[in-house]
């Protein structure tokens, strides 16, 4: 009888880890096939929350999440989900974020937004939203930063002030942010105890593999405070091994998907 009660025990603990995933779909919109859409719902089902940058900013980018979370319910879980309204940025510049997540799982706690305090000094203002899972709330920063070539630490400075703007709750930096962890831009945040979930990690695809490497840069990442949030896990999905050949897989995305697991 003991090692049943402890084997329930171990299965809960395991139950209390939450997985958040993260992945820059590349236009995520109408140009989705739905077989895309299919294979994005099988890549990811496994995970309870979805961060994805990206989206198109039109009315077709909301309709490919919406069929993306349609797809997820199929795979036996019910899902919800979220789209976030245009980024401020010029039209041709102006991008949507979106969250699909396990309502099993976890709940919202405030209607998520588009944060508002550089939006005159961040293209594409991150998306922010609070989850629930028990007793334990946490928020999610999704943020998309301009490209490498337009120095993206212009922007992601900035973000070592948000801690002190959203204290009252613990933060979850995520997405592409166009640069590598290394950069000391991210200094701050780490002196706040802001830890990157993978270091050494290349997450954008090449156009060729070169050597069988087929990762360029970088460019996505995870930072959470340990103190408050424990990692316990972190994987990337290396999806393109999938295709035929990097073209076809470039046109689902040029980034691979990250995962971590949490426990609090």
């Amino acid at each position: 009888m003991r090692s049943i009660i402890c084997f329930f025990f171990v299965l809960n603990l395991c139950q209390a880890q939450i997985k958040i995933s993260s992945w820059n779909l590349k236009n995520f919109g109408k140009s989705k096939t739905l077989s895309e859409i299919e294979f994005i719902a099988e890549t990811l089902k496994h995970v309870d929350i979805i961060a994805i940058q990206e989206v198109v900013a039109g009315s077709g980018g909301a309709q490919a999440v919406a069929q993306l979370a349609a797809e997820l319910n199929r795979k036996g879980n019910s899902w919800d989900y979220v789209v976030s309204a245009p980024t401020k940025s010029a039209p041709y510049k102006s991008e949507r974020y979106a969250y699909l997540w396990k309502t099993n799982q976890v709940k919202i706690v405030a209607r998520p937004f588009l944060d508002i305090h550089f939006t005159d000094l961040i293209e594409r203002e991150p998306y922010l939203i609070q989850f629930q899972y028990k007793k334990n709330a946490f928020t999610l920063i999704n943020f998309h930063a301009i490209p490498k070539r337009q120095q993206p630490e212009r922007e992601i400075k900035f973000l070592k002030h948000f801690p002190e703007k959203y204290e009252s709750t613990h933060l979850i930096f995520l997405g592409d942010f166009n640069c590598p962890e290394s950069h000391s831009v991210f200094n701050p945040l780490k002196k706040m105890g802001y830890l990157p979930a993978f270091t050494n990690q290349k997450t954008s695809l090449r156009q060729k593999c070169i050597a069988n490497d087929c990762l360029a840069s970088e460019y996505d990442n995870f930072l959470l405070h340990p103190k408050y949030i424990k990692l316990i896990r972190s994987e990337v999905i290396h999806f393109y091994q999938s295709f035929e050949n990097m073209t076809q897989a470039r046109l689902l995305s040029d980034h691979i998907p990250l995962i971590i697991e949490i426990d609090f």
